[in-house]
């Protein structure tokens, strides 16, 4: 048996754009690796694309809580087998997880996203205008990206973004590993109460919002799960897709040729914004999975109750999938990338996403054609470690 790795090491992103330099030795030699997690326990880690999608794909391998565990949360605490919470459906296999997520598949279909495109494109406009209200040098986060995605969810989902104060906090304190697990409690019950007040108010004066569709719907849902249900859409479509934003103009400002390129043909957007969340994947937090029976895998056999961690960024710089996986390359083939997931729990807002990244990335690049870095690339701050890879602020100029 091959020695087994630690936990930690996986997270150890040190460049502003590259995963850890582990998975380069481990897809070469053990691309099915043991791992010793922050419990004691020995399970295993997976880093190359074909592998990853295997994992992800098999129903011999689940995501429910009632049957394995987290092998350690954003802050670093242990959680323990538990029974699954009414509503938290990324957490659920089939049947279960089937019943919420069809429930919810009709909000986030390609159709769908296309009808809301407009809408995005307007507020992607609104927030240029903030931008150049607010001149420069600005910080992209606060003036552009957050404002932009958060009021677009919070439509969407039909949270009241002048209440935003009450839920804002919360994702970015979930997914930060250096937060105060108390402040994360703490900002958590603050937007569930909240919710919990919004579904009510939906219930007595329904609106054109997910909201309102799921408390018209035949499944009926307490406020409890509903809540929840809101909750998981908040945590995983906020930060994740301003994220993906800012690093990436982040990332096109530094690689000035690729910037230089798609201005001069941006018919190439979308295949740049493919390219962009192949090269950064930043939902880099490790997804687990644990096996419900013995799986033989690459030569190996997983045990029934082992625990099995794949690695997103790993799988998107797999070069036996993606010639050159270090380059950032707009004109590259990115079909089979993995930064949605892959398999039954694939990201359900990944159209809508793109779609707000188009926008996003249309509107800054239409307006700002002299748009600059305001701090010199060293000096804007990352979030190295953590489920979402971040820039905490960056700062433009135009």
């Amino acid at each position: 048996m091959s020695e087994a790795i630690s936990f930690e090491e996986p997270w150890a992103r040190t460049h502003q754009f590259d995963p850890p330099a582990v998975f380069d030795a481990l897809r070469a030699e053990r691309p099915l690796s043991r791992m010793v997690y922050p419990d004691g326990h020995i399970g295993w880690i997976v880093s190359s694309h074909e592998l990853v999608r295997a994992v992800l794909g098999d129903p011999r391998f689940s995501h429910s809580t009632e049957i394995g565990h987290f092998p350690v949360t954003h802050q670093g605490q242990l959680v323990p087998t538990h029974p699954s919470i009414p509503g938290m459906f990324i957490h659920m296999d089939p049947p279960d997880h089937t019943r919420y997520r069809r429930l919810l598949t009709g909000e986030f279909t390609v159709r769908r996203a296309a009808q809301l495109k407009p809408r995005v494109e307007q507020v992607a406009a609104e927030q240029v205008a903030a931008m150049r209200e607010h001149g420069a040098p600005a910080d992209l986060v606060r003036t552009f990206a957050r404002p932009m995605v958060l009021r677009l969810l919070a439509e969407l989902v039909g949270l009241p973004y002048e209440e935003r104060d009450q839920f804002e906090h919360a994702p970015t304190l979930l997914h930060d590993p250096d937060a105060n697990p108390e402040d994360v409690a703490a900002a958590y019950a603050k937007a569930s109460a909240l919710f919990v007040e919004v579904i009510e108010r939906k219930r007595e004066q329904p609106g054109d919002d997910l909201i309102s569709r799921v408390l018209a719907s035949d499944e009926q849902l307490s406020t409890d799960e509903l809540c929840n249900v809101v909750l998981l859409l908040l945590f995983a479509g906020f930060e994740t897709t301003e994220s993906a934003l800012t690093v990436g103009v982040f990332a096109l400002l530094h690689h000035t040729d690729q910037l230089k390129e798609l201005r001069a043909n941006p018919d190439k957007l979308d295949g740049a914004v493919e390219e962009l969340l192949r090269y950064l994947s930043v939902n880099q937090y490790h997804m687990y999975r644990t096996a419900l029976e013995d799986v033989e895998l690459h030569g190996e056999v997983v045990k029934k109750g082992d625990s099995v961690t794949v690695s997103v960024p790993a799988a998107n710089r797999d070069p036996a999938r993606f010639g050159c996986p270090a380059a950032l390359d707009i004109d590259r083939d990115t079909s089979g990338h993995v930064a949605f997931g892959f398999g039954i729990h694939q990201c359900l807002g990944q159209n809508l996403a793109r779609v707000e990244l188009r926008a996003g990335l249309a509107a800054l690049l239409g307006a700002f054609p002299d748009l600059a870095l305001a701090v010199p690339f060293e000096e804007v701050p990352l979030r190295l470690k953590g489920s979402v890879f971040a820039v905490k602020n960056l700062p433009v100029s135009w």
